[in-house]
């Protein structure tokens, strides 16, 4: 008995991270997938994935018919993860190499397009082969609960396991805002490979738009990269080099005649007219400019995520990936300044005001190593804590939905902060 594409099938009609994930992957209603079953009547399979562990408990989609490209999905930059993960992974890496026997105890999901239609003009997988060369790729990619602000990544490999690249998925107005964003700050960053302290990146591949959605297509890490200890202490060389390209210190300039200013007082007043909260955003750019619009500081790029999880160590040479935030005409300390913020609030679970508190430390401790002194450095951390406020309600407003750790908890500490 043949069975249909359905609700009953189909897994882009769930409501968990299978059903969230499918969708971004396999848009196209065209594209029969079937759980368990042949493929609906008229169409051919043209790839077929193990369900790890269940689809219930989903959390993997590995390539089955290569074997090698399989346990690739599942054991590359295993180092970068932490033990526990890297144990489960290293598990299912080693039944993956047996091939579909291996992983014979999962279920199985049927991709599969209408006879006649091109595979290229449906699946995302297909269309980034020819872009990339027109070698067949194998696309893996990990299942995460349903999330707004998260991209679907394809894990894209040749048959004999060589990784080739990771394509990110942006699928809403805040995925391809980021998405874009990250694509065109890699496309800038091609001028500073090789300068001295500067982080490496990796190189932008090829970027797409695809069935309604934006996709960057990022090359591999390097295979031997290892990650930065969570503990490990600001790299201020590297941050400096980020921020001036590899080039010279800029001359400072009046907070109250910057780039960044207005940008603020322009995000602050769209915010005001789509969101209750938007009216505190105005009065803390305008706090802001009380307490600092005289004074100058250093203004530069930043990378917008620097964290200890987006950075690795190869061949002697500092790595970062995840440039989706990065921007120009920033306060130079920015960057420092997040990586404190990020530390305290996602590693040690600490409420906002306890992570603005580890701003001041951090800057205060290492800042003037940015050549920041006293005024400039309060400058940073006011303003940043604002920045971060417009970064969440952008997010939001582009269909992100709120980050309940910063709204309105961050309000709240920056309110404090100027009426301090």
């Amino acid at each position: 008995m043949t069975t249909r594409v359905g609700p009953a099938t189909d897994p882009r009609s769930r409501a968990d991270g299978l059903g969230w994930v499918s969708r971004a992957v396999f848009p196209d209603k065209r594209v029969g997938l079937t759980v368990a079953g042949a493929p609906p009547a008229g169409h051919q399979a043209v790839a077929r994935y193990a369900v790890v562990p269940s689809v219930a408990r989903a959390r993997f989609l590995v390539p089955l018919g290569a074997p090698r490209a399989g346990a690739a999905s599942l054991l590359a930059y295993n180092a970068l993860r932490p033990p526990k993960v890297r144990a489960l992974r290293a598990v299912l890496g080693g039944l993956a190499r047996f091939g579909r026997v291996g992983l014979a105890p999962f279920p199985t999901l049927t991709v599969s397009v209408p006879a006649g239609v091109p595979a290229a003009e449906l699946l995302l997988s297909e269309r980034l082969s020819a872009d990339l060369g027109d070698t067949p790729l194998l696309a893996a990619f990990g299942v995460r609960p349903p999330d707004p602000n998260g991209k679907p990544t394809l894990q894209l490999f040749s048959a004999d396991g060589r990784p080739r690249g990771y394509a990110k998925i942006g699928w809403n107005g805040a995925t391809r805002a980021l998405v874009s964003a990250e694509a065109a700050a890699l496309r800038a960053l091609r001028t500073v490979v090789g300068v001295a302290d500067h982080p490496t990146p990796p190189r932008l591949l090829t970027e797409v738009s695809w069935a309604g959605q934006v996709v960057a297509v990022i090359e591999p890490l390097p295979p031997a990269v290892r990650g930065v200890p969570v503990d490990d202490p600001p790299r201020i060389a590297a941050l400096l080099a980020v921020a001036r390209r590899g080039g010279s210190a800029g001359t400072p300039r009046p907070l109250l005649d910057s780039a960044f200013l207005q940008r603020l007082v322009d995000q602050a007043g769209r915010a005001a007219a789509t969101e209750p909260a938007g009216a505190r955003a105005v009065a803390a750019v305008c706090a802001l400019v009380r307490r600092h619009g005289n004074t100058s500081v250093e203004f530069g790029h930043w990378h917008g995520d620097w964290v200890p999880w987006n950075l690795g160590w190869h061949a002697g040479r500092l790595v970062a990936w995840d440039w989706e935030h990065s921007g120009s005409d920033v306060p130079v300390g920015f960057d420092l300044a997040h990586d404190a913020f990020q530390r305290a609030l996602v590693l040690r679970r600490e409420p906002a005001a306890v992570a603005a508190s580890a701003v001041d430390g951090y800057l205060s401790k290492h800042g003037e190593r940015l050549g920041l002194d006293a005024a400039q450095r309060r400058l940073v951390a006011d303003a940043y804590l604002v920045e971060m406020w417009l970064r969440t309600w952008r997010l939001a407003d582009a269909g992100a939905g709120w980050n309940a750790a910063l709204h309105p908890a961050l309000l709240d500490v920056i309110e404090k902060r100027h009426s301090g």
